[in-house]
């Protein structure tokens, strides 16, 4: 039996690992990082030559990839199911609290306003987005797992068993399940559960410990108040894209499970600041509390 393979490397702006039965060739090596920096290319409000710092800059339209259709009628969902607190617009604001291109950590007096989601069009038969003033559009909640989804999809034509992590949005190709961990948020070093997960699903985990500074600040808005969430402290989603289970992982610090098991394919586990822990019935795996 072959020996298993791990492949890290750090891509926008986080760690990756390709797990496979051996290890992957030049060609698909190279297929996959330029497969990452074509999307980074296009969504990254941290680098100045993506289309979405162009959009930040000017008003007008833009050319977008095929992947905005489903990415951006998915955040139609979200924003929806969430009473608006998902909302990709909320970029500008996340630069103001000092989560901007230089990692300043440093936030503004006032922070700007979150735009309506409804202030910017788009048209999916191009596709195209038009804007009347400048918006910085920030996809982080879904975009990675999309990009998860966009790499094992390259995989998949290639290989009969593999598994993506992107720092903790993973996808799961191949013919066995596998058993993962979940970290304690304020724990490193303690786990609160273990997923068992079959192939052909993704598991995305997110915290608010991850990507956090200064007192309350985090990556985590609500886009009604331009402020970081305060309940709830990590979620866990298994779903059938990593997209999906990305934005739903941040959809659970905004609404209520219930506003989102009845709409959305998944399970879930969140954990709230007061040690409180709630899952879905069927999650798959095991919670320690």
């Amino acid at each position: 039996m072959p020996k298993p393979d791990a492949w890290q490397f750090e891509a926008i702006g986080t760690t990756w690992q390709i797990d496979t039965a051996r290890p992957l060739d030049a060609a698909t090596r190279e297929a996959v990082t330029d497969r990452i920096e074509e999307f980074d290319r296009v969504w990254s409000r941290f680098r100045p030559d993506s289309v979405i710092s162009a959009i930040a800059a000017g008003v007008g339209e833009w050319d977008l990839p095929d992947e905005a259709e489903v990415l951006f009628r998915f955040y139609d969902e979200l924003h929806d199911a969430t009473g608006g607190a998902v909302n990709p617009l909320i970029g500008r604001t996340l630069a103001d609290l000092g989560y901007d291109a230089d990692y300043s950590l440093t936030p503004v007096e006032v922070p700007a306003e979150v735009p309506y989601w409804s202030s910017i069009e788009f048209d999916f038969s191009a596709p195209v987005v038009r804007t009347t003033e400048p918006v910085v559009i920030d996809v982080g909640a879904a975009g990675k797992g999309l990009l998860v989804d966009l790499v094992s999809s390259l995989l998949g034509g290639r290989l009969n068993q593999f598994t993506v992590n992107a720092s903790g949005d993973l996808f799961h190709g191949g013919t066995s399940p596998i058993r993962i961990a979940l970290e304690h948020p304020l724990d490193p070093t303690m786990a609160i559960g273990v997923a068992e997960l079959e192939p052909e699903l993704a598991l995305c985990a997110s915290a608010t410990n991850r990507r956090s500074w200064g007192d309350g600040l985090h990556h985590v808005l609500d886009a009604r108040t331009g402020r970081p969430t305060e309940d709830v402290i990590a979620t866990w989603v298994v779903a059938g894209t990593c997209m999906h289970a990305d934005g739903l992982a941040t959809a659970h610090f905004l609404a209520e499970p219930a506003a989102l098991m009845g709409r959305f394919p998944h399970e879930f586990v969140r954990m709230h600041a007061d040690g409180r822990v709630e899952w879905s019935p069927d999650f798959p795996g095991e919670v320690f509390v």
